[in-house]
């Protein structure tokens, strides 16, 4: 078998010191990380699909992604509630919680929970940047992150054939993480 690497998240930024409090040096550190996650969560997932050959699995992705989608913006401006320190409308729910989290369930409904909670740890990782940036309170990031599991719960079958592998990636002082599809 073939083993083809796709790293989704290249090392989210490594610390210059040796404390955890040292690894983002400004909120706009911590909302970048989460917005490159929020996308590399759901991209790996249908990554995994694509390279896998997995087309069943492609059109499971794509449901639960495009209604997940459709259903959060609807809510934003159907609810229009404003984000924390008047940063803006259409607070509820995020949108980053909500796709960081579709893209979880897919890969732990497809694949299991063995690969599924490190990507629901980065999920929860967005919807903390969401908070940490003043962007989203902690109900807009509830409100998101049940929309985007429930989505992919409601469109997504288990996968017979587990050909999904996650990983964590270190090397010093700089952190990422690593998806194998066997195909």
């Amino acid at each position: 078998m073939i083993k083809t690497t796709i790293i989704l998240l290249m090392f989210i930024y490594s610390g210059l010191e040796n404390t955890y409090a040292d690894i983002f040096k400004s909120h706009q550190d911590v909302n970048t990380s989460g917005d490159i996650t929020q996308i590399a969560l759901p991209a790996g997932g249908y990554l995994s699909m694509l390279f896998g050959g997995d087309e069943e699995g492609q059109i499971m992705f794509f449901k639960a992604f495009i209604v997940n989608t459709a259903l959060t913006h609807t809510l934003k401006y159907l609810i229009n509630k404003p984000r924390p320190e008047n940063n803006g409308d259409y607070s509820f729910p995020s949108g980053h919680t909500s796709a960081a989290f579709q893209g979880a369930a897919f890969i732990e409904r497809r694949y299991g929970w063995k690969w599924g909670l490190p990507c629901y740890a980065l999920a929860s990782y967005v919807s903390y940047t969401r908070i940490k940036s003043d962007m989203h309170d902690i109900w807009d990031c509830i409100g998101g992150a049940i929309l985007g599991i429930s989505t992919s719960y409601y469109f997504t079958d288990r996968s017979n054939n587990q050909n999904l592998i996650s990983g964590f990636v270190s090397d010093n002082g700089t952190y990422g993480v690593s998806f194998t599809v066997k195909f």
